[in-house]
């Protein structure tokens, strides 16, 4: 076995791992509705409904999957409850390649960009936002990057020092200022410092603070705009970090922040704690904004790249 096999085996076992306490619930649920059941019927698709909004799904992605399951029903004229796992596991599949851009390999910059590459994280305080933004500096400096923080998160004390102990950790610089400093200040020397270092990736860090929707959305572009002028067209992705456990929450705070600034990724942590998994096909489906990363657990290794057959596969199982 070489070290690539080696490396998806652990990146595989990651991900079942993770996704345990969704996958249990869920198919527990599931053997729970067909019990003593044939075939598809109205009974069944109701509990299935149940189930997949129970499980954070959402209402309005459940009722599509629940159509697409209808309308085989009525095209295939009978399907045997036994067959219900393998189509839902199709269906959702079928949703998640509709909803989403291309699955990321690894932890690979996109070709052909300006560098640095100019990552802004935006997220509420609590969901893993300081922790993601210290797994992915380690991963992309394990792929030979060099790295730069931004400690913009000037609101809180504990965040540039959560932020500057991540970066010992990595082995990465962090470009801070003393709390109460201006966030975009803190910005624009992240990226002329990252610059004039020749760096391949900056990522900023910002408040995550919901203090109202205009406050938020002009500071937020008042940080993007400083970026632009040490580099023009910065930054290069918006990156949001949601809490997998909060479930319904988590697409509250994905629509304050996709209606605050443009969002153009998002990352769904603490996925192995929870038997909300579900929520990552909602969040997908809903908002057609590409999930790129999912947080699995503590370790540095345990923020993965997003990929869905990968995804669907250790939910349903080979």
């Amino acid at each position: 076995m070489g070290l690539f096999d080696l490396f998806t085996k652990g990146k595989k076992e990651t991900l079942d791992r993770g996704l345990e306490k969704t996958k249990g619930s869920f198919f527990s649920k599931l053997s729970h509705a067909v019990a003593g059941k044939s075939k598809v019927d109205d009974d069944v698709l109701d509990e299935l409904e149940e189930i997949l909004v129970t499980s954070d799904v959402g209402v309005d992605t459940t009722l599509k999957i629940i159509q697409r399951i209808e309308n085989r029903v009525l095209r295939d004229k009978y399907i045997g409850t036994d067959e219900l796992s393998i189509i839902l596991r199709e269906e959702i599949a079928n949703l998640l390649i509709e909803n989403n851009s291309e699955d990321l390999d690894d932890f690979s910059l996109p070709a052909g960009v300006i560098k640095p590459y100019v990552i802004m994280v935006v997220g509420v305080n609590g969901v893993g936002k300081t922790t993601t933004i210290g797994k992915l500096a380690y991963q992309f400096k394990e792929k030979g990057y060099s790295v730069y923080l931004g400690a913009a998160d000037t609101f809180r004390a504990a965040a540039i020092e959560q932020l500057d102990i991540w970066g010992q950790r990595v082995g990465v610089p962090v470009i801070k200022q003393k709390m109460g400093s201006d966030p975009a200040s803190v910005a624009y020397d992240s990226v002329s410092s990252a610059k004039a270092n020749g760096a391949d990736v900056v990522i900023i860090d910002t408040a995550g603070r919901l203090h109202n929707k205009i406050g938020l959305m002009n500071e937020l572009s008042k940080i993007k705009n400083v970026m632009s002028k040490v580099v023009d067209g910065k930054p290069d992705e918006v990156l949001l970090i949601l809490d997998g456990s909060t479930g319904q929450n988590a697409f509250e705070q994905a629509k304050q922040f996709t209606a605050a600034t443009e969002v153009t990724s998002m990352a769904i942590t603490k996925l192995d704690g929870t038997a909300k998994g579900g929520v990552v096909i909602g969040i997908s489906d809903q908002f057609k904004i590409p999930v790129k990363y999912i947080g699995l657990g503590e370790g540095l290794n345990d923020l993965q790249v997003f990929n869905r057959k990968e995804f669907v596969d250790s939910l349903f199982g080979k």
